[in-house]
């Protein structure tokens, strides 16, 4: 059972991953999760320049140790994406690029958001035609 918890955890991570990544994305069809984005981006930021355990690893490492192991080499990251993923070298290029996909995916957000705005806007001056 520990096994699968853990590998349940793993399919987790990987996924608020995604969110942080791509979350911005996201909210374009639905706005108000820009929000748990935002919170998502600023942790994924925290534990990667802060000395502070991500939750997840923690709770992968809590499954191993139930199984007899111990915790994961070098963290999530270096276990799961560095030298399986991308080369660790590519770190930085890959840091700038997810920061460059995240700022665009905020500008798409704010451009949907804005044009919402003005579309309801206008339309409340709009009288309805009955026609018959």
């Amino acid at each position: 059972m520990a096994k699968f918890l853990a590998d349940v955890t793993v399919a987790v991570h990987i996924l608020a991953l995604l969110l942080i990544g791509f979350g911005g994305f996201v909210a374009w069809r639905w706005p108000k999760l820009i929000f748990i984005h935002l919170l998502g981006l600023a942790w994924g930021i925290l534990v990667n320049v802060a000395p502070v355990a991500c939750p997840f690893t923690a709770l992968e490492n809590y499954f191993r140790h139930q199984q007899g192991l111990g915790d994961l080499p070098g963290g999530f990251n270096a276990y799961y994406l560095y030298g399986t993923v991308f080369p660790q070298s590519w770190l930085p290029a890959i840091g700038i690029g997810a920061i460059a996909v995240v700022a665009y995916s905020y500008v798409g957000v704010y451009h949907r958001w804005r044009h919402r705005h003005d579309h309801d806007h206008t339309e409340a001056h709009v009288r309805p035609v009955h026609l018959g």
